[in-house]
């Protein structure tokens, strides 16, 4: 009898201990990651490298896993990843597929950097129509996140996709494009990997013009009708982008505006077409770490960037150079501290009322305002998550903060409390950022928010596709 107990007990613990084994095996085998915000890391099964797309609709065909999509991972609410899934690494798959120069269309892997796209297309003076103020980043991912940038032609990125491959969970390939499988159009796009993997992309390309710089300086209360007056009305400027200071003396009082200006002798354009390599940023990177730390900095910062793009005015650039911005400089490594941006969207007409309110706020609140960008986005529903429901300003804010649970709880509140006084103002807010905003708010930012949701459990019903910015707010 007290063997059969004892060799019970071996069995059991022999059991117990293989389990416990496997466990850890399991553990050891996931992997840490997390986006550039660092606020989420997150411990997937696996990180997989794609560079082939037979290769992953094989594997998608005989997998049950969990999947979440990356390319650069600059959004910062844990869209690109989740706990225990499948990480598919997109930066691989980046080849030119085809350039028709003649209809100006270019079609490329999902993993192609805008960069990647600039070195094809410049030498025969082609450009991209939208993208972000950078380069670095994958078409694939600026779909998923409906991009827009500072030309003021175009809209957002949808405007100008043309087609693209989507691989479901099933391991089926379709096409998607507003006539074919086109329910899926303005899903995908500013769907944020929640529907598939976006292969291949076909978009639209413009012309490599050659533009001349003009800068003001005004106030805040003044910037409404200077765009309306000398930017909007004007079918010779074709890109724009504006600043709003951030230091103390001036605090969101004073801005500047660079237009970007159909130059009249474009034959000049070939001496000038070059693409840009890096900047020197070292003065530039200090200077910004300087403006962490101090109101001193903040308010040098403020008055070397006004001056520096002040004495620009008059120069000429390529559009190609200047959708080449450099953002090396922003880069910041801190064991305590990560830098999060917020985007909020508001009405022409509401502009100068809405700084007045959020101006009001802040000077009671604590919050690390580093920048504060201002950019047009014109009215466009065509994705079913729009934030363009007017002809809209949208401010773009980077703000310094701790990493710690206290820290983020700070600023949450002060970001609510900025998402409530834009959203008083008719206004809405970028979604690729951290998971400050409500339930609530999302809804009343995003109407149509619970029919993609809808809609992303009807074409993938056992929810393959899965982020922490669905789990937040899908579920």
């Amino acid at each position: 009898m007290k063997k059969k107990v004892l060799a019970c007990a071996l069995l059991v613990y022999g059991l117990a201990a293989a389990g416990s084994m496997t466990i850890y095996s399991e553990q050891q085998s996931q992997v840490n990651v997390r986006d550039v915000g660092r606020l989420l890391p997150t411990m997937v099964k696996e990180v997989r490298s794609v560079q082939d797309s037979y290769e992953l609709q094989e594997w998608m065909k005989n997998t049950s896993d969990t999947i979440s999509i990356a390319g650069m991972q600059h959004s910062q609410g844990g869209q690109t990843m989740y706990p225990g899934a499948v990480m598919l690494d997109m930066k691989g798959y980046n080849k030119i597929l085809h350039l028709d120069r003649k209809q100006k269309k270019i079609t490329v892997q999902s993993g192609a950097t805008w960069r990647d796209i600039q070195n094809a297309v410049n030498p025969y003076g082609l450009s991209v129509q939208v993208m972000q103020s950078q380069n670095i980043f994958t078409v694939g991912g600026s779909l998923s996140v409906n991009v827009h940038g500072r030309d003021i032609t175009y809209g957002s990125l949808i405007d100008t996709v043309d087609s693209f491959r989507l691989l479901r969970a099933d391991g089926t390939v379709i096409n998607v494009s507003r006539s074919e499988n086109s329910e899926l159009f303005p899903l995908v796009i500013g769907g944020y990997g929640l529907f598939g993997v976006i292969l291949d992309v076909s978009l639209n390309l413009a012309d490599d013009e050659l533009y001349q710089l003009r800068t003001a300086q005004m106030d805040y209360d003044e910037y409404s009708d200077y765009f309306n007056g000398k930017v909007k009305s004007k079918s010779d400027v074709r890109m724009h982008i504006a600043r709003l200071s951030v230091a103390p003396d001036t605090f969101l009082k004073e801005m500047y505006a660079t237009d970007y200006v159909l130059y009249r002798d474009q034959s000049k354009r070939e001496k000038y077409c070059k693409l840009r390599e890096k900047e020197d940023i070292v003065l530039p990177k200090m200077m910004l770490g300087l403006s962490r730390y101090s109101d001193w900095g903040k308010n040098t910062l403020w008055e070397t960037q006004r001056d520096y793009f002040m004495k620009k005015d008059g120069k000429l650039q390529t559009r190609n150079n200047v959708m080449r911005s450099d953002s090396a400089f922003m880069e910041y490594e801190n064991g305590n501290k990560t830098e999060l941006l917020q985007e909020y969207f508001v009405p022409f007409d509401n502009y100068a009322a809405y700084v007045d309110d959020l101006r009001a706020l802040l000077e009671k609140e604590e919050l690390n305002l580093l920048n504060i960008s201002v950019r047009y986005v014109g009215h466009d529903e065509d994705a079913v998550l729009s934030y363009a429901k007017d002809d809209m300003f949208a401010l773009v804010l980077l703000i310094n903060q701790g990493r710690s649970k206290e820290d983020i709880k700070k600023t949450e509140k002060v970001v609510r409390k900025m998402i409530d006084v834009t959203l008083a103002h008719d206004g809405s807010y970028y979604l690729p950022y951290y998971q400050y905003p409500s339930q609530e708010q999302l809804e009343e930012a995003y109407p149509r928010a619970q029919e993609f949701f809808q809609a992303k459990r009807k074409y993938d019903p056992e929810e393959r596709f899965q982020n922490l910015f669905y789990k937040r707010y899908g579920k």
